[in-house]
């Protein structure tokens, strides 16, 4: 199993990187705080995923009309026998059986 890093370690690495970059030549542009990469009043750029045209759709009923075909009709659910009475036991106040009463 690898080891995590550390946030520590993973700070250290970015400042390596962020050396390492202004060292051989890179140069970082600054912005004034506040400025959006984006032009005002332009919209969002479209994710990549979606494409713009859209695909003509295939009919499929006659496929569910196939398969609705294939379907067994609902079997009936099995009849409910009767309840049987139940017999409860009526005790007293200290737990004395006095009489079954059926329910």
């Amino acid at each position: 199993m690898k080891p995590t890093k550390t946030k520590s370690q993973i700070r250290a690495e970015i400042d390596a990187q962020i050396d390492n970059f202004l060292s051989t030549g890179g140069a970082v542009h600054e912005f004034d705080r506040g400025i959006s990469g984006r032009q005002l009043n332009e919209p969002l750029p479209k994710s990549p995923h979606i494409q713009s045209s859209q695909q003509t759709r295939t009919p499929v009923l006659s496929e569910i009309q196939a398969i609705e075909a294939r379907k067994h009709p609902p079997k009936e659910p099995p009849s409910r026998r009767r309840q049987q009475d139940r017999k409860v036991l009526i005790t007293d106040d200290f737990g004395e059986p006095l009489r079954w009463i059926s329910k």
